[in-house]
């Protein structure tokens, strides 16, 4: 897949950041409880790296590391964000195998990138034992809203099927109680649950413009590689259905976003 856009990705950074700021809040609140300051924080699929700050604002003497798959999420986190903060281009699966030149973290965060980590289940106890106090993250629940669907079942017309030569898969991700039976054990306390969004979005076609920058992206790609007029086209059908689905209303067009969250915490 081509890489990612983070000017595209930014447009809703304030809708895109808030289940972030929840999930360290939890994180934060857990240990002040314990008394514990981490020294060491490693956020996997950092982005661009605009969410720095929000790990800055609750431990601002802690070493941070953000790590992403993507070169221009992490060119652009290294351009415009935290100097003092490690990027460090990686995939999340080569950290979960200690592969990457990142140890010692007290707090190891995830928000909204595991999903897109093929098997991503199998990797969550190596990700939860890299953590010497905390591992925490969230990911979509939406899988089968009707934004993701309506992707699925338009790119298996044709001609889209035959240009993308495959069907779009559906990244299933665990409900709370999955996870919660993955990753509790000796040792560890797991706090899971979930969280639906109402998210007020603004200007043309919003729901499109919010997809087409992370779920979409790779239906997007393969058809411009394929096509840029068969793109264009796609878009077009793909937009009128999300129209349909998500209309405008007087204020705003609203897109529910279910998110799972999951707090692994030691003893």
């Amino acid at each position: 897949m081509a890489d990612w856009s983070p000017t595209r990705y930014l447009r809703f950074a304030d809708e895109r950041s808030r289940s972030f700021r929840e999930l360290v809040a939890r994180v934060a609140e857990l240990l002040a409880a314990r008394e514990v300051t981490p020294s060491g924080v490693v956020d996997l699929g950092c982005g661009p790296g605009h969410l720095t700050g929000v790990l800055r604002s609750h431990w601002p003497d802690a070493a941070v590391t953000g790590v992403d798959s993507s070169p221009a999420m992490i060119a652009t986190a290294r351009e415009l964000h935290d100097p003092g903060t490690t990027y460090i281009e990686g995939d999340i699966a080569d950290y979960a195998a200690g592969r990457l030149s990142v140890t010692g973290a007290d707090v190891v965060v995830s928000n909204a990138a595991l999903q897109w980590v093929p098997e991503h289940r199998s990797l969550l106890p190596d990700l939860r034992d890299s953590a010497r106090r905390v591992f925490a993250f969230q990911v979509p629940g939406n899988h089968d809203a009707p934004s993701h669907r309506l992707l699925r079942e338009i790119a298996a017309r044709e001609p889209y099927a035959s240009a993308l030569g495959a069907p779009v898969p559906r990244r299933a991700t665990e409900d709370p109680g999955g996870y919660l039976d993955l990753l509790a054990g000796p040792g560890w306390g797991v706090d899971a649950w979930e969280t639906t969004y109402t998210h007020v979005l603004h200007g043309p076609d919003p729901v499109l413009s919010w997809i087409s920058a992370t779920g979409a992206q790779p239906t997007l790609h393969a058809l411009q590689d394929a096509d840029p007029a068969l793109r264009e086209r796609f878009e077009r059908d793909y937009g009128a259905a999300l129209r349909e689905a998500y209309p405008e209303r007087p204020y705003g067009t609203p897109l529910e976003f279910r998110r799972v969250f999951v707090v692994a915490a030691r003893g």
